[in-house]
C-alpha cells in the first residue's frame, strides 16, 4: 500500500538518505561531492531529491547485474 502523495517528501535530508541507503554520513557526502547523488541547498540545509536517490539505487543495481 502506497502512502498518500502529500506524505511523501520530495527531498530528503542527509540523515534520511543515510538511513534509507544504510550508509555513513561521510559516504553520503562523498556521493554528493562526486556528483553520483545530486543535491541542493535550501538555506544552510543540504537536500537530496527523492528521485536522485532512486536513480542512484537503479544505477547501482545495473552495475551489479
Amino acid at each position: 500500500m502506497r502512502a498518500p502523495l502529500s506524505s511523501i517528501p520530495e527531498a530528503l535530508t542527509v540523515p534520511e538518505v543515510m538511513h534509507a541507503l544504510r550508509l555513513s554520513r561521510s559516504k553520503v557526502y562523498d556521493l554528493i561531492r562526486s556528483r553520483q547523488l545530486p543535491s541542493f541547498t535550501a538555506g544552510r540545509a543540504r537536500r537530496i531529491p527523492v528521485d536522485a536517490v532512486r536513480e542512484y539505487m537503479r544505477n547501482q543495481m545495473e552495475e551489479a547485474a
